[in-house]
């Protein structure tokens, strides 16, 4: 592995010095481990830490599969997903891994009893398997997380649609937190020039989860002049959220939970705040019977903000908690837009609400290969930019999953994993410095 980062770290991406490298019998991965899974049998979500349950071990470097690359990783970072997977919530992964086991020759290859974790990279090319055309060894790159097969037609319309969608790194093994990964070739998209390795790594899922979810024909379609209510809006997907909506000319309303993550709001240049611990929002009366009466002072708070609008949008995601306000909220007609369920699955609302006033309930899941490429361009292009607010090493990834499970984090927590500090990779300074300011909003908050 020293060679592979010492090659890295020289600057030179020729292919000829890549396809030479030797490739090591093992690697060094973060995973969970099958005989765990019932480690935390008994205790609440809440009380679950994933600083037991997640291992960094020396692992088999798999066989390249036709249409995959090996990609040297330099940087990954923390999804919930990976919060999900450590507490083996809401079921273990493994069950993933053996159902994809079962398809092919090649997917046998993910039925192990460990799972090597992670949605997100930023790293070198290092091998591609057969078949492989557009990239090669040496090239920088990022990756996606969709992994799909397409065989079936249901996926050549949107492959969100076809039946054997996955998230790699979730419901496949050989994920980007680890020191090498395997990915499908058309997962990678090119790393932006600008940004470090960890910065670039940072963006991948959430951003592209964002950009299909608010502005995809797939998603709500975001237009000019829309009011959008952004539920943790200084959070992983909140912040991309935010920073889209200011982008295409719409009115994001930000819903935080504290004074410091309100002011994270503001600097990217939302004007509409609600800090909903501060306001003393309690949707929930006790844990079986919601409170409309909370439902309505929060929609005229939103109206009061917005001179009197209700939101044309609700970007949901943290689920159960939360439903019912956004289905009360949305404007007569309006779109919520659901990607994820953080604070519990069983969604309740009333449906009186939605069916009388003609809303919509889109459920969104990751983003297509076209939609991840055009969030990706976003970033390179410097209109979005990464929310990393901090960097840890690979050996500390039980607390940065910690830190995301208890959301005492800002925007998205980086891990180092080839890269030997934080700091490397820029090779464009003169475009970094005209963005420094907005890379590195998050930072130290």
């Amino acid at each position: 592995m020293q060679d592979i980062r010492d090659a890295i770290l020289s600057g030179d991406r020729t292919e000829q010095t890549y396809a030479a490298l030797p490739l090591p019998a093992t690697y060094r991965g973060v995973t969970v481990h099958k005989d765990e899974v019932d480690l935390f049998e008994g205790l609440e979500t809440r009380d679950k830490d994933p600083r037991r349950s997640l291992h960094v071990d020396d692992v088999p470097l798999p066989e390249l599969a036709p249409g995959e690359a090996l990609v040297a990783v330099m940087a990954s970072a923390i999804n919930y997903n990976t919060v999900w997977t450590s507490i083996f919530e809401p079921v273990s992964t493994f069950g993933f891994l053996e159902r994809y086991g079962r398809t092919s020759e090649y997917a046998k290859r993910h039925d192990l009893p460990y799972h090597v974790v992670g949605s997100d990279l930023a790293g070198v090319v290092l091998r591609t398997g057969p078949g492989v055309r557009k990239w090669k060894p040496g090239e920088e790159v990022v990756a996606h997380c969709l992994s799909v097969e397409l065989e079936d037609a249901d996926g050549h319309n949107d492959t969100m649609l076809d039946p054997q969608q996955r998230i790699w790194g979730f419901e496949t093994n050989f994920g980007g937190l680890a020191e090498l990964a395997i990915v499908k070739t058309n997962q990678l998209m090119p790393k932006p020039a600008h940004l470090t390795w960890e910065e670039a790594a940072s963006p991948g899922l959430v951003n592209s989860t964002a950009y299909r979810q608010l502005i995809s024909r797939n998603g709500a379609g975001m237009k000019l002049g829309d009011v959008v209510l952004v539920w943790g809006a200084s959070g992983g997907l909140g912040s991309y959220a935010t920073q889209m909506a200011l982008a295409g000319g719409a009115t994001p309303v930000c819903v935080v939970s504290s004074p410091d993550k309100a002011d994270i709001c503001r600097s990217l240049g939302a004007e509409l705040v609600i800090d909903r611990n501060a306001e003393g929002y309690r949707f929930w009366s006790d844990p079986t019977t919601q409170d409309p009466r909370e439902w309505k002072r929060f929609g005229a708070r939103i109206r009061e903000l917005t001179g009197g609008k209700d939101p044309d949008i609700v970007f949901e995601h943290p689920g159960r908690e939360t439903f019912g306000a956004s289905t009360y909220v949305a404007r007569k007609g309006g779109t919520i837009v659901t990607c994820a369920s953080t604070s519990g699955y069983m969604h309740e609302y009333d449906n009186r609400y939605l069916w009388m006033n003609l809303k919509r309930v889109i459920g969104s899941h990751f983003a297509n290969y076209r939609e991840a490429w055009e969030a990706n361009d976003l970033v390179n292009r410097g209109l979005i930019h990464p929310t990393l607010s901090k960097t840890y090493a690979m050996e500390e990834v039980g607390q940065a999953a910690y830190d995301v499970h208890r959301n005492l984090h800002q925007g998205k927590v980086g891990v180092l994993t080839l890269a030997p500090e934080a700091g490397l990779g820029v090779t464009d300074q003169e475009k970094r410095a005209r963005h420094l300011e907005a890379i590195n909003r998050f930072r130290n908050t």
